[in-house]
Protein backbone atom coordinates (compact mmCIF):
# COMPACT_ATOMS: atom_id res chain seq x y z
CA UNK A 1 0.00 0.00 0.00
CA UNK A 2 1.42 3.40 -1.03
CA UNK A 3 2.05 5.06 2.32
CA UNK A 4 3.15 8.56 3.31
CA UNK A 5 4.60 9.05 6.80
CA UNK A 6 5.10 12.60 8.11
CA UNK A 7 7.65 13.06 10.89
CA UNK A 8 6.64 16.16 12.87
CA UNK A 9 9.48 16.21 15.44
CA UNK A 10 9.66 19.98 14.93
CA UNK A 11 5.96 20.50 14.46
CA UNK A 12 4.46 21.44 11.13
CA UNK A 13 3.83 24.60 9.16
CA UNK A 14 2.26 25.02 5.73
CA UNK A 15 5.47 25.91 3.89
CA UNK A 16 7.47 23.11 5.56
CA UNK A 17 4.86 20.48 4.65
CA UNK A 18 4.71 21.82 1.08
CA UNK A 19 8.53 21.69 0.75
CA UNK A 20 8.74 18.12 2.15
CA UNK A 21 6.06 16.88 -0.26
CA UNK A 22 7.66 18.79 -3.15
CA UNK A 23 10.90 16.82 -2.59
CA UNK A 24 8.94 13.56 -3.02
CA UNK A 25 7.68 14.52 -6.50
CA UNK A 26 9.64 13.43 -9.58
CA UNK A 27 11.21 16.12 -11.81
CA UNK A 28 8.27 16.29 -14.20
CA UNK A 29 5.79 16.57 -11.31
CA UNK A 30 7.94 19.26 -9.65
CA UNK A 31 7.86 21.38 -12.80
CA UNK A 32 4.13 20.92 -13.22
CA UNK A 33 3.62 21.75 -9.49
CA UNK A 34 5.57 25.04 -9.73
CA UNK A 35 3.89 25.98 -13.02
CA UNK A 36 0.48 25.37 -11.42
CA UNK A 37 1.32 27.28 -8.22
CA UNK A 38 2.65 30.31 -10.12
CA UNK A 39 -0.31 30.40 -12.51
CA UNK A 40 -2.90 30.54 -9.72
CA UNK A 41 -3.42 34.25 -10.22
CA UNK A 42 -3.05 35.08 -6.49
CA UNK A 43 -2.06 38.79 -6.63
CA UNK A 44 1.70 39.24 -6.20
CA UNK A 45 2.22 35.68 -4.87
CA UNK A 46 5.23 33.67 -6.04
CA UNK A 47 6.28 30.18 -4.96
CA UNK A 48 9.86 29.03 -5.47
CA UNK A 49 11.89 26.19 -3.93
CA UNK A 50 15.31 27.04 -2.49
CA UNK A 51 18.01 24.61 -1.38
CA UNK A 52 18.41 25.04 2.38
CA UNK A 53 20.18 23.46 5.35
CA UNK A 54 19.20 23.09 8.98
CA UNK A 55 21.40 21.51 11.62
CA UNK A 56 23.54 19.98 8.88
CA UNK A 57 20.56 18.48 7.03
CA UNK A 58 20.06 19.46 3.38
CA UNK A 59 16.53 19.97 2.14
CA UNK A 60 14.18 22.45 0.51
CA UNK A 61 12.77 25.69 1.85
CA UNK A 62 9.66 26.75 -0.03
CA UNK A 63 9.78 30.52 -0.51
CA UNK A 64 6.30 32.00 -0.72
CA UNK A 65 6.59 35.70 -1.46
CA UNK A 66 3.85 38.34 -1.69
CA UNK A 67 4.96 41.37 -3.77
CA UNK A 68 8.57 40.22 -3.43
CA UNK A 69 8.57 39.93 0.38
CA UNK A 70 8.76 36.59 2.13
CA UNK A 71 6.38 36.25 5.08
CA UNK A 72 8.96 36.64 7.86
CA UNK A 73 10.38 39.78 6.20
CA UNK A 74 7.14 41.56 7.07
CA UNK A 75 8.56 42.13 10.54
CA UNK A 76 6.45 39.36 12.05
CA UNK A 77 7.25 35.70 11.92
CA UNK A 78 5.55 32.52 13.00
CA UNK A 79 8.44 30.08 13.44
CA UNK A 80 8.95 28.12 10.27
CA UNK A 81 5.44 28.73 9.01
CA UNK A 82 3.41 31.10 6.88
CA UNK A 83 0.54 32.09 9.01
CA UNK A 84 -2.56 34.17 8.63
CA UNK A 85 -2.47 36.26 11.85
CA UNK A 86 0.15 38.82 10.75
CA UNK A 87 0.59 42.34 12.06
CA UNK A 88 2.25 44.53 9.45
CA UNK A 89 3.38 48.09 9.82
CA UNK A 90 3.96 48.67 6.11
CA UNK A 91 0.68 47.40 4.69
CA UNK A 92 -2.83 48.77 4.94
CA UNK A 93 -5.05 46.48 6.96
CA UNK A 94 -7.34 44.85 4.41
CA UNK A 95 -9.23 42.15 6.23
CA UNK A 96 -10.16 38.95 4.43
CA UNK A 97 -13.03 36.84 5.80
CA UNK A 98 -13.56 33.07 5.44
CA UNK A 99 -16.14 33.78 2.69
CA UNK A 100 -13.62 35.92 0.81
CA UNK A 101 -10.94 33.20 1.07
CA UNK A 102 -13.47 30.54 -0.03
CA UNK A 103 -14.24 32.71 -3.07
CA UNK A 104 -10.53 33.06 -3.92
CA UNK A 105 -10.02 29.27 -3.68
CA UNK A 106 -13.16 28.52 -5.73
CA UNK A 107 -11.87 30.79 -8.53
CA UNK A 108 -8.42 29.14 -8.78
CA UNK A 109 -7.59 27.19 -11.98
CA UNK A 110 -7.33 23.83 -10.17
CA UNK A 111 -9.10 20.43 -10.26
CA UNK A 112 -12.34 20.54 -8.26
CA UNK A 113 -11.11 17.84 -5.83
CA UNK A 114 -8.03 19.95 -4.92
CA UNK A 115 -10.16 23.06 -4.43
CA UNK A 116 -12.59 21.18 -2.18
CA UNK A 117 -9.69 19.87 -0.09
CA UNK A 118 -8.19 23.37 0.24
CA UNK A 119 -11.62 24.74 1.20
CA UNK A 120 -12.03 22.09 3.92
CA UNK A 121 -8.59 23.00 5.36
CA UNK A 122 -9.57 26.69 5.42
CA UNK A 123 -12.98 25.89 6.94
CA UNK A 124 -11.17 24.01 9.71
CA UNK A 125 -8.88 27.03 10.35
CA UNK A 126 -11.86 29.44 10.40
CA UNK A 127 -13.78 27.25 12.86
CA UNK A 128 -10.73 26.95 15.13
CA UNK A 129 -10.11 30.74 15.02
CA UNK A 130 -13.78 31.42 15.83
CA UNK A 131 -13.66 28.96 18.73
CA UNK A 132 -10.37 30.41 20.03
CA UNK A 133 -11.52 34.04 19.87
CA UNK A 134 -15.14 33.46 20.86
CA UNK A 135 -16.70 34.89 17.71
CA UNK A 136 -18.84 33.66 14.79
CA UNK A 137 -17.03 31.95 11.89
CA UNK A 138 -18.09 34.75 9.51
CA UNK A 139 -16.44 37.34 11.77
CA UNK A 140 -12.96 35.75 11.64
CA UNK A 141 -10.51 38.12 9.92
CA UNK A 142 -7.26 37.24 8.19
CA UNK A 143 -4.85 40.07 7.41
CA UNK A 144 -4.68 40.08 3.65
CA UNK A 145 -0.95 39.71 2.96
CA UNK A 146 -0.80 36.86 5.44
CA UNK A 147 -4.01 35.40 4.03
CA UNK A 148 -2.54 35.12 0.53
CA UNK A 149 0.67 33.35 1.53
CA UNK A 150 -1.33 30.99 3.75
CA UNK A 151 -3.69 30.28 0.80
CA UNK A 152 -0.60 29.42 -1.27
CA UNK A 153 0.65 27.07 1.50
CA UNK A 154 -2.70 25.29 1.81
CA UNK A 155 -3.27 24.99 -1.94
CA UNK A 156 0.36 23.87 -2.43
CA UNK A 157 0.03 21.00 0.06
CA UNK A 158 -3.33 19.97 -1.47
CA UNK A 159 -1.81 20.01 -5.00
CA UNK A 160 1.28 18.03 -3.95
CA UNK A 161 -0.92 15.45 -2.14
CA UNK A 162 -3.03 15.15 -5.28
CA UNK A 163 0.10 14.45 -7.38
CA UNK A 164 1.53 11.96 -4.87
CA UNK A 165 -1.86 10.28 -4.32
CA UNK A 166 -0.90 8.09 -1.30
CA UNK A 167 -3.38 5.41 -0.23
CA UNK A 168 -2.55 5.95 3.43
CA UNK A 169 -1.19 8.98 5.32
CA UNK A 170 0.18 8.55 8.85
CA UNK A 171 2.25 10.85 11.06
CA UNK A 172 4.30 10.97 14.24
CA UNK A 173 2.92 12.69 17.35
CA UNK A 174 3.25 16.45 16.78
CA UNK A 175 5.80 18.58 18.66
CA UNK A 176 4.11 21.92 19.38
CA UNK A 177 6.99 23.80 21.07
CA UNK A 178 6.53 26.01 24.14
CA UNK A 179 6.58 29.62 25.36
CA UNK A 180 4.72 32.42 23.61
CA UNK A 181 4.25 33.81 20.12
CA UNK A 182 3.41 37.31 18.87
CA UNK A 183 0.50 37.62 16.47
CA UNK A 184 -2.10 40.18 15.38
CA UNK A 185 -4.07 39.63 18.58
CA UNK A 186 -1.08 40.20 20.88
CA UNK A 187 1.13 37.70 22.71
CA UNK A 188 -0.32 34.20 22.74
CA UNK A 189 0.70 30.98 24.51
CA UNK A 190 2.15 28.16 22.36
CA UNK A 191 0.44 26.35 20.74
CA UNK A 192 -1.66 29.36 19.63
CA UNK A 193 -5.31 28.81 20.65
CA UNK A 194 -6.45 28.12 17.05
CA UNK A 195 -3.69 25.51 16.60
CA UNK A 196 -4.57 23.98 19.99
CA UNK A 197 -8.24 23.71 18.94
CA UNK A 198 -7.25 22.04 15.65
CA UNK A 199 -4.96 19.57 17.41
CA UNK A 200 -7.73 18.25 19.68
CA UNK A 201 -7.70 14.48 19.21
CA UNK A 202 -4.15 14.49 17.79
CA UNK A 203 -1.23 13.18 19.93
CA UNK A 204 1.00 16.20 20.71
CA UNK A 205 3.82 17.13 23.08
CA UNK A 206 5.77 20.29 23.92
CA UNK A 207 8.36 21.68 26.27
CA UNK A 208 11.63 20.73 24.59
CA UNK A 209 11.96 23.81 22.34
CA UNK A 210 11.02 27.46 22.95
CA UNK A 211 8.89 28.80 20.11
CA UNK A 212 5.82 28.02 18.00
CA UNK A 213 6.50 24.83 16.06
CA UNK A 214 3.01 23.85 14.91
CA UNK A 215 1.10 26.72 13.32
CA UNK A 216 -2.68 26.76 12.80
CA UNK A 217 -2.18 26.19 9.04
CA UNK A 218 0.13 23.24 9.74
CA UNK A 219 -2.34 21.82 12.28
CA UNK A 220 -5.29 22.17 9.85
CA UNK A 221 -3.38 20.42 7.05
CA UNK A 222 -2.45 17.52 9.34
CA UNK A 223 -6.04 17.30 10.57
CA UNK A 224 -7.39 17.07 7.01
CA UNK A 225 -4.87 14.58 5.58
CA UNK A 226 -3.49 12.33 8.34
CA UNK A 227 -5.48 9.16 9.03
CA UNK A 228 -3.52 7.89 12.07
CA UNK A 229 -0.67 8.93 14.38
CA UNK A 230 2.11 6.85 15.91
CA UNK A 231 5.53 5.41 15.15
CA UNK A 232 6.49 4.84 11.53
CA UNK A 233 4.58 1.81 10.20
CA UNK A 234 6.45 -1.17 8.79
CA UNK A 235 7.25 0.19 5.32
CA UNK A 236 9.83 0.03 2.56
CA UNK A 237 10.80 3.68 1.97
CA UNK A 238 11.38 4.73 -1.63
CA UNK A 239 11.84 8.50 -1.14
CA UNK A 240 12.40 10.97 1.70
CA UNK A 241 11.56 14.66 1.54
CA UNK A 242 12.99 17.34 3.87
CA UNK A 243 10.95 20.53 4.25
CA UNK A 244 12.97 23.18 6.04
CA UNK A 245 11.50 26.07 8.07
CA UNK A 246 12.92 29.58 7.97
CA UNK A 247 13.84 29.82 11.66
CA UNK A 248 16.91 28.26 13.30
CA UNK A 249 16.48 26.30 16.54
CA UNK A 250 18.98 24.34 18.61
CA UNK A 251 17.89 21.27 16.62
CA UNK A 252 17.18 20.72 12.91
CA UNK A 253 13.98 22.58 11.96
CA UNK A 254 12.35 20.35 9.37
CA UNK A 255 9.42 18.14 8.53
CA UNK A 256 10.47 14.78 7.05
CA UNK A 257 8.14 12.96 4.68
CA UNK A 258 8.71 9.27 3.91
CA UNK A 259 7.00 7.75 0.86
CA UNK A 260 6.98 4.02 0.25
CA UNK A 261 5.12 0.73 0.39
CA UNK A 262 3.76 -0.38 3.73
CA UNK A 263 3.70 -4.09 4.31
CA UNK A 264 0.85 -4.01 6.79
CA UNK A 265 -1.45 -6.10 4.67
CA UNK A 266 -4.59 -7.40 6.35
CA UNK A 267 -3.79 -10.22 8.75
CA UNK A 268 -6.35 -11.43 11.20
CA UNK A 269 -7.37 -14.47 13.21
CA UNK A 270 -10.00 -17.03 12.38
CA UNK A 271 -11.38 -19.99 14.37
CA UNK A 272 -11.59 -23.54 13.01
CA UNK A 273 -14.00 -26.02 14.64
CA UNK A 274 -13.23 -29.62 13.61
CA UNK A 275 -14.85 -32.99 14.31
CA UNK A 276 -14.77 -36.55 12.90
CA UNK A 277 -18.10 -38.13 11.86
CA UNK A 278 -18.61 -41.78 10.86
CA UNK A 279 -22.29 -42.37 11.65
CA UNK A 280 -24.29 -39.84 9.58
CA UNK A 281 -25.88 -40.43 6.20
CA UNK A 282 -24.61 -38.24 3.33
CA UNK A 283 -28.01 -36.44 3.21
CA UNK A 284 -28.00 -35.70 6.95
CA UNK A 285 -24.40 -34.45 6.83
CA UNK A 286 -25.11 -32.22 3.80
CA UNK A 287 -28.17 -30.83 5.63
CA UNK A 288 -26.07 -30.11 8.76
CA UNK A 289 -23.47 -28.25 6.64
CA UNK A 290 -26.09 -26.04 4.98
CA UNK A 291 -27.66 -25.28 8.41
CA UNK A 292 -24.25 -24.16 9.79
CA UNK A 293 -23.74 -21.84 6.78
CA UNK A 294 -27.22 -20.35 7.29
CA UNK A 295 -26.37 -19.78 10.97
CA UNK A 296 -23.48 -17.54 9.88
CA UNK A 297 -20.42 -19.80 9.62
CA UNK A 298 -17.80 -18.21 7.30
CA UNK A 299 -17.28 -21.55 5.56
CA UNK A 300 -18.17 -25.22 6.13
CA UNK A 301 -16.63 -28.19 4.32
CA UNK A 302 -16.05 -31.93 4.74
CA UNK A 303 -13.11 -34.11 3.74
CA UNK A 304 -13.37 -37.89 3.52
CA UNK A 305 -11.25 -39.96 5.88
CA UNK A 306 -10.93 -43.36 7.49
CA UNK A 307 -12.00 -43.35 11.14
CA UNK A 308 -11.30 -45.83 13.94
CA UNK A 309 -12.05 -49.49 13.29
CA UNK A 310 -11.44 -48.80 9.58
CA UNK A 311 -14.81 -47.05 9.14
CA UNK A 312 -15.15 -44.55 6.25
CA UNK A 313 -16.25 -41.15 7.53
CA UNK A 314 -15.83 -37.39 7.17
CA UNK A 315 -13.87 -34.65 8.88
CA UNK A 316 -16.21 -31.65 9.22
CA UNK A 317 -14.58 -28.17 9.44
CA UNK A 318 -16.50 -24.98 10.17
CA UNK A 319 -14.84 -21.53 10.16
CA UNK A 320 -16.08 -18.61 12.27
CA UNK A 321 -14.88 -15.25 13.65
CA UNK A 322 -13.00 -15.20 16.99
CA UNK A 323 -15.59 -14.85 19.73
CA UNK A 324 -18.13 -17.01 17.85
CA UNK A 325 -16.66 -20.38 18.80
CA UNK A 326 -18.99 -21.07 21.80
CA UNK A 327 -22.07 -20.49 19.68
CA UNK A 328 -20.82 -22.61 16.76
CA UNK A 329 -19.62 -25.42 19.03
CA UNK A 330 -23.24 -25.67 20.29
CA UNK A 331 -24.61 -25.58 16.71
CA UNK A 332 -22.25 -28.39 15.59
CA UNK A 333 -23.16 -30.54 18.61
CA UNK A 334 -26.87 -29.94 17.88
CA UNK A 335 -26.82 -30.56 14.11
CA UNK A 336 -24.40 -33.52 13.92
CA UNK A 337 -23.96 -36.83 15.75
CA UNK A 338 -20.51 -35.92 17.14
CA UNK A 339 -19.99 -35.94 20.91
CA UNK A 340 -16.96 -33.63 20.83
CA UNK A 341 -15.01 -31.22 18.64
CA UNK A 342 -11.67 -29.42 18.51
CA UNK A 343 -11.21 -25.64 18.29
CA UNK A 344 -8.13 -24.04 16.71
CA UNK A 345 -7.27 -20.35 16.47
CA UNK A 346 -5.45 -19.67 13.21
CA UNK A 347 -3.63 -16.67 11.80
CA UNK A 348 -5.22 -15.61 8.51
CA UNK A 349 -3.66 -13.84 5.51
CA UNK A 350 -6.16 -12.59 2.96
CA UNK A 351 -6.58 -10.33 -0.03
CA UNK A 352 -8.92 -7.32 0.28
CA UNK A 353 -12.13 -8.12 -1.61
CA UNK A 354 -13.72 -5.80 -4.16
CA UNK A 355 -16.32 -5.97 -6.91
CA UNK A 356 -16.66 -4.70 -10.46
CA UNK A 357 -18.60 -5.39 -13.64
CA UNK A 358 -17.72 -6.03 -17.29
CA UNK A 359 -19.94 -5.85 -20.36
CA UNK A 360 -20.02 -8.88 -22.69
CA UNK A 361 -21.90 -9.01 -26.01
CA UNK A 362 -24.67 -11.01 -24.23
CA UNK A 363 -24.97 -8.72 -21.19
CA UNK A 364 -23.21 -7.60 -17.98
CA UNK A 365 -21.15 -9.94 -15.77
CA UNK A 366 -20.20 -9.06 -12.20
CA UNK A 367 -16.52 -9.57 -11.34
CA UNK A 368 -14.94 -10.54 -8.01
CA UNK A 369 -11.70 -8.68 -7.24
CA UNK A 370 -9.11 -9.40 -4.55
CA UNK A 371 -5.90 -7.42 -3.94
CA UNK A 372 -2.97 -7.24 -1.52
CA UNK A 373 0.66 -8.37 -1.02
CA UNK A 374 1.38 -7.11 -4.55
CA UNK A 375 -1.11 -9.69 -5.91
CA UNK A 376 -4.34 -9.06 -7.80
CA UNK A 377 -7.00 -11.72 -8.54
CA UNK A 378 -10.03 -11.17 -10.79
CA UNK A 379 -12.76 -13.67 -11.53
CA UNK A 380 -16.16 -13.45 -13.25
CA UNK A 381 -19.13 -14.28 -10.98
CA UNK A 382 -20.20 -17.90 -11.68
CA UNK A 383 -23.99 -17.25 -11.47
CA UNK A 384 -23.86 -14.38 -14.01
CA UNK A 385 -21.76 -16.39 -16.50
CA UNK A 386 -23.99 -19.46 -16.09
CA UNK A 387 -27.21 -17.42 -16.54
CA UNK A 388 -25.95 -15.81 -19.78
CA UNK A 389 -24.66 -19.15 -21.10
CA UNK A 390 -28.06 -20.76 -20.41
CA UNK A 391 -30.10 -17.87 -21.87
CA UNK A 392 -28.04 -17.84 -25.10
CA UNK A 393 -27.55 -21.60 -25.51
CA UNK A 394 -23.77 -21.24 -25.16
CA UNK A 395 -21.11 -23.30 -23.38
CA UNK A 396 -20.14 -21.86 -19.97
CA UNK A 397 -16.52 -21.53 -21.13
CA UNK A 398 -17.45 -19.26 -24.10
CA UNK A 399 -19.10 -16.65 -21.87
CA UNK A 400 -16.38 -17.04 -19.18
CA UNK A 401 -13.58 -16.40 -21.74
CA UNK A 402 -15.42 -13.35 -23.14
CA UNK A 403 -15.74 -11.90 -19.63
CA UNK A 404 -12.05 -12.60 -18.89
CA UNK A 405 -11.12 -10.89 -22.21
CA UNK A 406 -13.00 -7.75 -21.06
CA UNK A 407 -11.20 -7.81 -17.67
CA UNK A 408 -7.75 -8.10 -19.25
CA UNK A 409 -8.64 -5.61 -22.00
Amino acid sequence: MKTLYLECNMGAAGDMLMAALYELLDEKQQKSFLDTMNALGLPGVEVSPAAAKTGGIAGTHMKVTVHGLEEHEHGHHHDGGHEHGHSHEHHHHHHATPGHIAGIIQGLPLPQAVKERARSVYDAIAQAEAQAHGCDVGDVHYHEVGALDAVADVVGVCCAMDLLNPQRVTASPVHVGSGTVKCAHGVMPVPAPAAAALLAGVPTYGGAVQGELCTPTGAALLKCFVQSYGPMPLMVTEKIGYGIGSKEFEQANCVRAFLGESREEPREEIVELVCNIDDMSPEALAFACSCLLELGALDVYTTPGTMKKGRPGHVLTALCQPGGEDEFARHILAHTTTNGLRVRRCGKYFLEPGAGQVQTQWGPVRVKLAQGYGVSHTKPEFEDVAALAKANGLPYQTVFQAAMGQIKG
